[in-house]
């Protein structure tokens, strides 16, 4: 018998050429000496929950209940779950077809997209279709639909800053794309100089690639910065200019941890910008439940929103998210409760704020422990700069 469809030598070779340091070599060292009994604390990825944070008390009642409806009909529901929850509970209930147990729309529940609308309306100041929202299982499934409609083949590349999130490396091998880097700059808060974009683009024409999209990690991750106005007035025009899809990864937005510069969203300083840049330029942004202090990554939630992207193409976009028929309607629920959360005078609203606001203080004084830590060892910084730069450039 000669070689099947499923051995190594004859698999797809994009396949092969994905390497995801995440889930790699030393994890999976790691899940071997958990299993000879050693005590492991997995920190390779974002997975607040795993290391002890609490889940937050509201949305876990709520949910509860969509799971079990059944207890909305027990006379005593009452002196277990607080009416805000009941009452909520119900709303996303009547938002199904059928309760979390059937598929949703392949685009999400209508009613959590409006929810995700009204949220980027308030956050940004300007309308958002819900049309063109989609919600996804987790941010990292909704990068991978939009990449792989934006990479054609080996010549397609997509620019990708380093320090990254290897996400989007293992993605566009696995699509058969060519990652294009460009590197952040420390002395200038982790930012970005366009003239190192430009120089990036034309290394990667002079190799045959076709540069077709953008991808901003804000804020950032592993750096941690927020992108000025400024800085993101200049990505726009840059990808303006060059004709780029921008892909903003906006996950860890409630994840600030310095005074001197907050989050805006790459919409937001896009609308601010006006005709012909806001009309022209198609960006897709990325949102999560498993970021902030939410921390609910097992649950798989996020969204992405899409501008200035032509009808046609939006079709395209749903027929391949029907594919996989919908994403899990728990996390949707999730997604909801997130960007329409409690309101003053609601009867769960302190404890949610109590809870809130005890994580994010954590979260913020363990990373000033770390930053002080790091930025205390000699060589470490431009050590990871180093690996990331060698790792592209296959040193």
């Amino acid at each position: 018998m000669g070689l099947k469809a499923l051995d190594y030598e004859t698999m797809n070779e994009n396949v092969k050429k994905v390497q995801y340091a995440v889930r790699g070599e030393l994890y999976l060292r790691a899940s071997e000496l958990q299993k000879e009994g050693k005590k492991i604390i997995f920190t390779n990825v974002g997975n607040p929950q795993a290391l002890g944070q609490k889940p937050l008390t509201f949305p876990r009642q709520v949910v509860a209940l969509c799971q079990a409806p059944f207890l909305l009909d027990d006379p005593n529901v009452g002196l277990i779950f607080p009416a805000d929850a009941i009452a909520r509970a119900k709303h996303y209930l009547s938002l199904t077809s059928g309760g979390l147990g059937a598929y949703s729309d392949s685009r999400g529940i209508p009613g959590v997209r409006k929810e995700v609308a009204e949220f980027i309306e308030r956050r940004d100041g300007y309308p958002s279709d819900p049309e063109l929202i989609f919600l996804t299982d987790g941010a990292s499934k909704g990068v991978m639909q939009i990449l792989n409609c934006i990479i054609r083949g080996q010549g397609d590349g997509v620019l990708v800053p380093v320090p990254q999130y290897p996400l989007y490396s293992a993605t566009i091998s696995l699509f058969g794309g060519s990652l294009v880097p460009y590197y952040l700059e420390e002395t200038a808060n982790w930012g970005l100089d366009v003239n190192n974009l430009r120089e990036s683009v034309a290394q990667a024409r002079f190799k045959g690639i076709t540069v077709r999209a953008m991808v901003i990690i804000n804020p950032g991750n592993p750096t941690g910065q927020c992108l000025s106005e400024a800085n993101l007035r200049e990505i726009l025009n840059f990808c303006y200019q060059e004709n780029l899809v921008l892909l903003g990864d906006e996950v860890y937005q409630q994840n600030i941890y310095q005074d001197e510069r907050p989050f805006i969203s790459s919409r937001k300083v896009l609308m601010d910008m006006g005709p012909p840049i806001s009309k022209d330029v198609q960006l897709v942004s990325f949102h999560t439940v498993s970021k902030g202090y939410w921390g609910e990554c097992g649950q798989r939630g996020g969204y992405f929103e899409m501008t200035n992207i032509p009808p046609k193409t939006v079709d395209e976009i749903y027929k391949i998210a029907s594919i996989s028929l919908s994403p899990n309607v728990p996390a949707q629920i999730f997604m909801g409760l997130m960007v329409n959360p409690l309101k003053p005078g609601d009867v769960s609203y302190d404890q949610f704020v109590r809870e809130s606001k005890g994580i994010l203080e954590s979260l913020r004084r363990r990373a000033r422990i770390m930053t002080d830590g790091f930025n205390s060892c000699k060589n470490v910084v431009p050590c990871i700069l180093f690996l990331n730069y060698a790792y592209h450039q296959k040193l």
